[in-house]
């Protein structure tokens, strides 16, 4: 297919639970649309039957691509797969979302109004006004949440409020140019495609989106001490002037 519009990238990890759910959603709002589309749907090694339900919907999603068996079905983290997804997608504008539908796809039609004012990424959330969360998840998190969200904009980019949310759209030269000098590979990628946008001189709208948090969260303990190294990581490659 060629001269797509949109593209929207959808990375899974044991997501038979959520995924069916979410694209069919995402097939309801992309259906009644006039422009072109296509909607990939990039396996991270899941053990589950991620894989068999997404097969079972390429008959009622028009457009529906899986790109599976990346590297023996090892699984390589969030980043390397929206990384993978973002490069072989064809559409003017790329989004990627998350596999639970936390946020839902109606909220890229006003991303569209800020892509005309000559933005070249548009992100969604949670930490500017007019954005809510529906089910709050446990104390712990929340405190954790709030800590690393506020450790991440003094040590990157103090003007983003929420680096983390799983609802981010990039227009094609934005994507191709941000997404292949990525380095991480799991949760601390947004961070650092955000770092390098603004480095390189792209244009960033953040927007408040509603984000329902669903239970069971792969987010770990363990995650965020992760993030947090990546964000060393990060730290020290601006300072080296590596992007």
């Amino acid at each position: 297919m060629d001269n797509i519009y949109l593209s929207v990238i959808i990375p899974a990890y044991n997501e038979e639970i959520h995924i069916s759910k979410t694209l069919l959603d995402i097939n309801r709002y992309l259906s009644k649309k006039r422009y072109s589309y296509e909607i990939l749907v990039i396996n991270d090694g899941s053990k589950d039957r991620t894989v068999e339900v997404i097969e079972n919907l390429k008959n009622k999603i028009k457009n529906l691509k899986l790109i599976d068996n990346i590297d023996n079905n090892e699984n390589h983290g969030k980043g390397y797969v929206v990384k993978k997804g973002m490069l072989e997608a064809k559409g003017n504008y790329r989004l990627f979302m998350d596999a639970d539908n936390s946020t839902n796809i109606d909220y890229l039609e006003s991303f569209f109004t800020y892509f005309q004012e000559g933005f070249d990424i548009v992100i969604g959330s949670i930490g500017v006004k007019g954005s809510q969360i529906i089910k709050k998840s446990e104390l712990h998190r929340r405190i954790l949440g709030n800590l690393s969200k506020y450790l991440i904009r003094i040590v990157t980019i103090w003007e983003i409020h929420d680096t983390q949310r799983g609802f981010k759209c990039f227009t094609s030269k934005a994507a191709k140019e941000l997404f292949v000098r990525q380095t991480i590979n799991r949760y601390g990628f947004d961070i650092e495609i955000l770092v390098i946008a603004k480095r390189l001189g792209f244009k960033i709208k953040e927007l408040p989106v509603i984000w329902n948090n669903l239970s069971g969260s792969k987010v770990s303990l363990i995650s965020y001490v992760q993030t947090l190294v990546e964000l060393i990581k990060i730290k020290y490659n601006l300072i080296r002037k590596r992007y």
